[in-house]
């Protein structure tokens, strides 16, 4: 019985002081299952589309008629944006994007969550006001990794995010007949 209670208590503490990453993840996955829904439906009506261009030259690579389909979450101007389509054209990358806000709320409210909870620990005192700015920085800002376990493998198969390198895709679908030399 004791086993029992002591192992019930210790998973409270664990949970009290970790569970905004088991909030933050699980919150996450269904954010990404959401986007991932929009994204490769055939309807995207009511998004507010955005065009980044970026200039890119990368020897060899085809340019694209169409738009495909892509789900990258980027940050830009301290906003959080999300690309949905994006093509190759004339050494150019655009990129269609909409805003990202159930991102950004997440993030505002595990920020809030954890420093809610370091002040309630720490006293009041200027001496250690520096310890608790860095104590949230740490676990307020967790590391976006790409994970792309949440894809479908058979989606994953057919499209890509962004390409920053022509290297990381062995499946090419050229337009174009190879440059003729001589």
């Amino acid at each position: 019985m004791r086993k029992t209670i002591s192992i019930f208590l210790l998973c409270c503490f664990a949970l009290y002081h970790f569970g905004y990453y088991v909030a933050y993840f699980s919150f996450r996955f269904q954010i990404e299952n959401e986007w991932i829904e929009k994204i490769y439906s055939d309807s995207q009506e009511g998004l507010e589309e955005k065009l980044l261009e970026i200039p890119l030259s990368v020897p060899y690579m085809a340019e694209e008629e169409e738009f495909r389909a892509t789900n990258t979450s980027f940050e830009k101007d301290g906003q959080i944006y999300r690309a949905i389509k994006q093509r190759y054209v004339n050494d150019t990358l655009q990129i269609v994007y909409v805003p990202d806000t159930a991102q950004g709320i997440l993030n505002k409210t595990i920020k809030q969550w954890v420093s809610s909870l370091v002040q309630d620990e720490l006293p009041d005192s200027g001496g250690n006001s520096l310890l608790v700015k860095l104590f949230i920085k740490d676990y307020s800002e967790p590391v976006n990794d790409i994970d792309f376990s949440v894809v479908p493998t058979e989606l994953e198969k057919n499209y890509i995010g962004f390409i920053f390198s022509s290297y990381q895709n062995n499946y090419f679908h050229l337009n174009s007949p190879p440059p003729e030399l001589g």
